[in-house]
Parts: structure tokens; C-alpha cells; sequence
């Protein structure tokens, strides 16, 4: 599957059926930086919308796409769009809508959660430091603003606590909400939407890897 991915960059991943000369199947929406996850076997990963048409749709990604056959995109609003890989060539990478879908809903981008950003569901252990002592909690899921935790610990509103895992660096955070034994952290600095694509791609290789391990006991 790999090496069908791998194409040239230049060819349209909205006009992914025949084409004669230079028009497409469908016309083609441009779509500036519109922040969304991609959801596969493998976890949730998250790129960014670059143009799409009726029959399919470019992604800018930051790493290799999964070996995971169907995925789905998951925008900022909540919709969800399942997709097929077509190809991939550096960070860029076209897909074939599995069923049809009303383009002017991704160009759009209307719904209550519209402006909400984009949160990656992750299961890996995290350490907190408080200052006064450390303990290790569960990351549920993660942003380029902040983060939320799972532990038996206690937590204030607005405490001050510095997190870490294999593939994020110690990083400063504050409590802003608990409930049910979570706590919703927002980060002293916000990360660059790329570096947090990497650092997510990290955890879910880690989690994969975890899950391997157990199968495999």
C-alpha cells in the first residue's frame, strides 16, 4: 500500500478518477489552513485541509500516513468524512471520498463547535510535577493549548504544574477546570500546530507499540 501512496505531488487529490486534458470530474474548493484530525486504526493524527471537490480531498500531513486502509476526517465542528488514501508525497496528501459528501460543509465550516480546536483523543502515562512532588497520571487528550489528565490526585483551580511524556518536553501548564477525577490544563506557551503534529505522531506510535506488546503477551 505504501508504495501506492507515494505519487507525485502534482497530481490533483480532488480528481482522483479520469480526466480529460485539464478539466477535473468535480470543481475543486480552495481551502486555506483549516485545522482537522485524522482518525485511523492506528489513533487520531492532525493535518490540515488544503482543497477539496465532491470526489476527494488534499491534506497537508507532518509524517507518513498509517497503514490503516479507510480513514476519516474529523473537522474542527464535529462533522466526519470517511476517506481512502490515494497518495502521499512529502507533507502533502490526496484521499477519495468513500461516500458522497456536501463540499460546501468543509468550506463552511458552520456548527456550534466550528471555531473549537482541534483535540487528539491519546492513552499514554504522563508525569506531573507540581513543585512540591510528582506523580504520574493518564493523557487523555491533547492540543496545541493545553491538555487533559486523568489521576486520583488533587489538583486547585489554577494551580501551576509542569508535564511531561516520551515526545513532549517538560512543559508549563496551569489547571483551569477539574471533573471526575480530570483536569483540563492550558500551556504557559502554545505549541506551533506542526511541532504538535509530530509530538502526537510520537504518543500514538508509543500507544501502537503498547497495545502490540499486550496482543502479543
Amino acid at each position: 500500500m505504501r508504495e501506492s501512496l507515494h505519487r507525485s505531488a502534482n497530481e490533483p487529490a480532488a480528481s482522483v478518477g479520469p480526466e480529460e486534458g485539464d478539466s477535473r470530474v468535480a470543481p475543486r474548493f480552495t481551502v486555506l489552513i483549516r485545522a482537522a484530525k485524522l482518525l485511523t486504526t492506528q489513533g487520531e493524527f492532525l493535518c490540515v485541509i488544503r482543497d477539496a471537490s465532491e470526489s476527494g480531498i488534499s491534506l497537508k500531513v507532518f509524517h507518513d500516513l498509517p497503514d490503516s486502509g479507510e480513514m476519516t476526517i474529523e473537522l474542527q465542528n464535529g462533522d466526519q468524512f470517511g476517506v481512502e488514501p490515494v497518495w502521499q508525497d512529502g507533507d502533502r496528501a490526496g484521499f477519495r471520498f468513500a461516500q458522497s459528501v456536501d463540499v460546501q460543509r468543509i468550506v463552511e465550516l458552520t456548527g456550534h463547535f466550528a471555531k473549537r480546536g482541534v483535540r487528539i483523543n491519546v492513552a499514554v502515562p504522563i508525569e506531573v510535577d507540581t513543585g512540591a512532588y510528582a506523580f504520574t497520571a493518564n493523557l487523555r487528550d491533547l492540543s496545541p493549548q493545553g491538555a487533559k489528565i486523568e489521576t486520583a490526585e488533587l489538583l486547585a483551580l489554577d494551580q501551576r504544574v509542569s508535564v511531561s511524556t516520551h515526545g513532549l518536553r517538560p512543559t508549563r501548564a496551569r489547571v483551569r477546570w477539574r471533573r471526575e477525577g480530570c483536569f483540563g490544563l492550558i500551556f504557559d506557551d502554545v505549541f506551533q500546530f506542526g511541532e504538535m503534529a509530530e509530538i502526537v505522531h510520537q504518543l500514538q506510535r508509543r500507544s501502537a507499540q503498547k497495545r502490540l506488546r499486550a496482543i502479543a503477551r
